[in-house]
């Protein structure tokens, strides 16, 4: 069985407080594919990130790929985390102060200049956007929450409707940010995150209209498998589009036995025997 990735998939490398889901009978076809990848891949729920450092390491992630956004990650956190330079640790604590062993990061970077952070994060592209993004998140939960700890505390015990509908009010939040911070940080079942991996995936399977938006992608995988298996089949399903399923090649083009999911697909939009792939929505427009 395939190990986890560390980079950005669960939110990175240092763990998650998580324990193994238990496949069962599946009710749903949605629910038999998550099975099926937890065959192929490791079975993990997840929670146990913190909030704040889930919140900004999602923002860094958005339209690039994790080869970029992970070295900006590790950058801003050695510039602004509690193991940051002690030249950088001004302005760190939740009064304004600190050392760089006590500092909070949402305080750190509300505090922050915004060119030296767009400077520190720009491996991750869009990083003029990117900073003015986190910068006002940051300075916004400090305001409401006190810090990085209130906003933990908020995020981990609220309810999952209002923790999102908070989130999503925050500028440069979207959908797929909030339900990444809720399932890693908040460990929240029946949180599935989509992202273009999980939308072009379901809708190519069938498991969702072909013309679905993704929040209409995310309905569907949250009513049709358990929630305790939603955040580990937001990873899983990413994990199989890098590998099987692309965007332009899928592995059914190889034949049925190429691709582990193949019985369980619809593979909308894919012409086997032409070997042509288009957006399922373009298919189910003809």
């Amino acid at each position: 069985m395939a190990e986890e990735p560390t980079e950005n998939i669960s939110g990175g490398d240092d763990g998650s407080a998580a324990a193994a889901f238990e496949a069962g009978d599946a009710g749903t076809r949605a629910e038999a594919v998550v099975d099926e990848l937890g065959d192929l891949y490791w079975q993990k729920t997840y929670g146990g990130k913190d909030a704040f450092e889930s919140l900004v390491r999602t923002i860094l992630s958005q339209n690039t790929s994790d080869v970029a956004s992970q070295p900006a990650h590790d950058a801003l956190m050695e510039r602004y985390g509690p193991e940051g330079s002690d030249d950088d640790a001004a302005g760190g604590g939740a009064d304004g102060g600190g050392t760089a062993d006590d500092r909070d990061l949402a305080a750190a970077l509300a505090d922050a200049e915004q060119s030296e952070l767009a400077e520190t994060i720009s491996s991750a592209g869009l990083y003029n956007q990117k900073s003015e993004m986190i910068v006002g998140a940051a300075e916004r939960i400090r305001e409401e929450y006190g810090g990085r700890a209130g906003f933990d505390e908020f995020v981990r015990t609220e309810e999952p409707s209002e923790v999102r509908e908070a989130l999503l009010d925050i500028h440069g939040v979207g959908p797929k940010t909030a339900d990444c911070v809720l399932l890693f940080a908040g460990g929240r079942d029946g949180v599935f995150p989509v992202d273009t991996h999980v939308h072009r995936i379901a809708r190519r399977m069938g498991l969702a209209p072909a013309d679905a938006d993704h929040e209409t992608v995310r309905e569907h995988l949250e009513a049709d498998v358990s929630g305790e298996k939603c955040g580990f089949g937001h990873t899983a399903m990413i994990q199989f589009g890098r590998e099987y399923c692309t965007a332009r090649k899928p592995a059914c083009l190889d034949g049925p036995e190429a691709c582990p999911l193949y019985d369980l697909c619809d593979r909308v939009g894919v012409d086997e025997v032409g070997e042509s792939v288009v957006d399922p929505a373009e298919a189910a427009g003809e």
